[in-house]
C-alpha cells in the first residue's frame, strides 16, 4: 500500500493539513476494495483528485476510469448520456447509443456534483447500486454492469434530502465511506506553498520570472478567506503573472486582485437597462413584503375583533392600527379612509379585498380572511410571471442569462417556463 506522501508527490497534491492527510489515507484504505465512495467539500477543494487515487491503487486501474460532471448535462439528456439509448427512443435519437454505465464496464465512473442529479436518474443510479443493472433509455432489456462509482457533491446533502431533493437510500448507498477534503481557510500553512507552487508553473508556462510575495502580502494571502477554495488561489496567481510587470508583489498589489478587497480586474458593467430591471425588481419586492405586512396586519384585526367581539374595546387597545389602515387626518371614530388604507397596500381603489370600515371584517371574517389569501397568492403569481417574461425578452430567449438575472437556477427558470407554459 502506498504511503501518504509518496501518493501526494505522484498526484501532484501539496500541503500538509490534517484534513488533507486523513482523506488521502482513507483513500488509500479504500481503493482495493469496491465500496461506494462519496467525496464531499466546497467547491473548488480538489475532489476530483481523490476518485483518481481510488481508481490508480484499485484492482480496476487498468480499466476505464470516466469522469462525469452531473451537473453539466441537461436534465433531459442525462439519463441517455449515462445509459445509452436505444434507436428512435427520442427525436434525434437516429442509432442505438452506449451509455458511460456500459463503456466504464469493469472500471470506474466518478459522478462530480451527484447532488444535482434529477430525482428519475437517481432512481436508475440506485438500481446500478444496489445489483448492477440498467435499462438503456427506450428499451425493456435489462444490462448488467460491473462499475465502481465514486460520486462528489458540495451540497449539503441532509438539507437536500429533508427538500425532497435527493433520495436518502441513494444518499446511504453512495456514502458508504464518505471523505471529507476542507476549504482552504483551514488550511492556513498550505496556502502559500500552494500559491508558490501555482506561480512556478505559471513562469514556466509563459516563459517568465516567478512573482514572489512580501511579507505583508504572504500574511494577506492567509488571511483572506478564499471562497472559491485551491481554485481561486491559482486564477489568483495566474492573473498576477500575466498582468503584473514588476515580479515582487505587495500587500497593495495583491489586495486589488482579491474580491472585496478592491480590484483591477476586469468588471461587468450594467447597462441602464439592466440597471432599472434592477431596481424595478428591488421596488416590487419590497412593496410585495410591505403588501403582506399590512394584510398581516389586516388579519390580525380581524381575529381580535372575532374573539372580542366588541368593537370598541378592540379599538381602543389597536387604534395606531386601525389608523394605519382606515384613516389618516380623519376622524377616528368614522374610518372611512378608503383611499389611504388602498395607498398603504398598493391595491386599485375597486379592489374587492378592502372593506370600508371595520363593521364587514365583522360581518364575515373567514371569507374576507379568504379573499385576502387568494389576493395575495395572485399577486405573487402575476408578478413572477411578469418578471420572468421581461428577463427571458431583454436576453432574447437565452435561458440562462435570464436565470442569471433573476437570481435562480437554470433548471428552476427551466420548469417555470414550462409551469407557465411560455
Amino acid at each position: 500500500m502506498e504511503g501518504i506522501q509518496t501518493t501526494k508527490q505522484r498526484f501532484g497534491i501539496i500541503g500538509d493539513h490534517p484534513g488533507l492527510n486523513r482523506a488521502i489515507e482513507k483513500a488509500i484504505q479504500v481503493a482495493p476494495t469496491d465500496i461506494s465512495v462519496l467525496v464531499t467539500g466546497e467547491s473548488g477543494v480538489g475532489k476530483e483528485s481523490i476518485p483518481k487515487i481510488i481508481h490508480s491503487l484499485s484492482h480496476r486501474k487498468h480499466n476505464k476510469y470516466i469522469a462525469v460532471n452531473c451537473g453539466a448535462i441537461p436534465e433531459g439528456t442525462i439519463d441517455s448520456e449515462l445509459f445509452g439509448h436505444e434507436k428512435g427512443a427520442f427525436t434525434g435519437a437516429t442509432q442505438t447509443r452506449s451509455g458511460y454505465f456500459e463503456v466504464a464496464d469493469g472500471g470506474t465512473i466518478f459522478l462530480d456534483e451527484v447532488g444535482e442529479l434529477p430525482l428519475p436518474t437517481q432512481v436508475r443510479l440506485l438500481r446500478v447500486l444496489e445489483n448492477g443493472e440498467f435499462l438503456k433509455v427506450g428499451s425493456s432489456k435489462t444490462q448488467k454492469t460491473d462499475v465502481r462509482i465514486v460520486a462528489a457533491t458540495n451540497v449539503q446533502m441532509f438539507e437536500a434530502i429533508k427538500e425532497g431533493k435527493f433520495r436518502e437510500d441513494l444518499y446511504y448507498r453512495l456514502s458508504t465511506v464518505e471523505i471529507g477534503l476542507p476549504p482552504l481557510r483551514d488550511r492556513k500553512s498550505d496556502i502559500h506553498l500552494l500559491f508558490r507552487k501555482f506561480a512556478s508553473d505559471f513562469a514556466m508556462k509563459y516563459k517568465m520570472p516567478t512573482i514572489r510575495l512580501d511579507e505583508p502580502a504572504v500574511q494577506l494571502l492567509l488571511n483572506y478567506r478564499w471562497a472559491g477554495n485551491i481554485r481561486q488561489l491559482r486564477n489568483v496567481a495566474e492573473q498576477i503573472s500575466v498582468l503584473e510587470q514588476n515580479r515582487a508583489i505587495n500587500a497593495d498589489t495583491l489586495r486589488n486582485y482579491l474580491p472585496d478587497t478592491g480590484s483591477r480586474l476586469p468588471t461587468v458593467i450594467k447597462t441602464k437597462e439592466s440597471s432599472d430591471f434592477s431596481n424595478e425588481r428591488e421596488i416590487l419586492y419590497k412593496v410585495l413584503f410591505d403588501m403582506k405586512s399590512d394584510l398581516n396586519d389586516l388579519k390580525k384585526l380581524t381575529l381580535e375583533l372575532m374573539k372580542n367581539g366588541n368593537t370598541k374595546d378592540v379599538r381602543e387597545e389597536n387604534e395606531s392600527l386601525i389608523k394605519k389602515i382606515y384613516s389618516d387626518d380623519t376622524d377616528k371614530s368614522d374610518y372611512t379612509g378608503e383611499e389611504e388604507v388602498l395607498e398603504v397596500l398598493q391595491i386599485p381603489q375597486k379592489s374587492s379585498i378592502v372593506p370600508s370600515t371595520p363593521q364587514e371584517i365583522i360581518e364575515d371574517p373567514y371569507h374576507f380572511a379568504e379573499e385576502i389569501e387568494e389576493e395575495e397568492t395572485l399577486s405573487l403569481h402575476d408578478k413572477e410571471l411578469e418578471l420572468i417574461k421581461k428577463s427571458l425578452e431583454r436576453h432574447k430567449g437565452k435561458r440562462k442569462a435570464a436565470a442569471e438575472e433573476l437570481g435562480i437556477s437554470e433548471r428552476t427558470l427551466y420548469r417555470k417556463i414550462k409551469q407557465f407554459d411560455l
